[in-house]
């Protein structure tokens, strides 16, 4: 197992939550294998190609990534694994904002723009935000987090 990898209680917690293998053709690689290499590419942001071998195939890890990201399944683990906690009381969800301005150039008064598309995330978070703070449970420290890394539009 690697640095950053599931620990085998996170994967306990994880596994009741996941879909069933083997609906495809071909040979199913393991859910956690693959979700080890999903999460590594978010942590890290190398090109999929680039993906070490204990992961698989490259390809594998990114038609499931990209296939959970469409049909919701990372949204719902995140989800079942804030809402388990919220409901042991292990969450604060106070988020801290950071402000920035940035002077824009002055070509850009004036210029007519279409409004932002709505995040695909979850309500009230945002990139750079932690999904609520952990307090207590070290199985599962830093995992919602790492899923909110996943569920990101820009990860996809």
């Amino acid at each position: 197992m690697g640095r950053g990898d599931l620990t085998n209680a996170e994967w306990e917690r994880l596994r009741p939550l996941l879909p069933e293998g083997g609906l495809r053709g071909g040979r199913q690689n393991d859910h956690r294998q693959t979700i080890n290499g999903v999460l590594y590419r978010a942590k890290t942001g190398l090109p999929r190609r680039d993906l070490p071998e204990r992961f698989g195939s490259w390809i594998t890890v990114y038609k499931r990534h990209h296939r959970w990201s469409a049909d919701g399944t990372w949204q719902r683990l995140l989800t079942a694994i804030q809402a388990g906690q919220d409901a042991e009381g292990r969450l604060d969800w106070n988020i801290a904002v950071n402000s920035t301005t940035v002077r824009a150039h002055q070509h850009a008064a004036g210029a007519p723009h279409a409004p932002p598309p709505a995040p695909a995330c979850v309500p009230g978070l945002h990139k750079g935000e932690a999904a609520g703070t952990n307090r207590g449970d070290p199985v599962l420290a830093g995992l919602a987090a790492r899923l909110a890394e996943v569920v990101e539009p820009g990860n996809a």
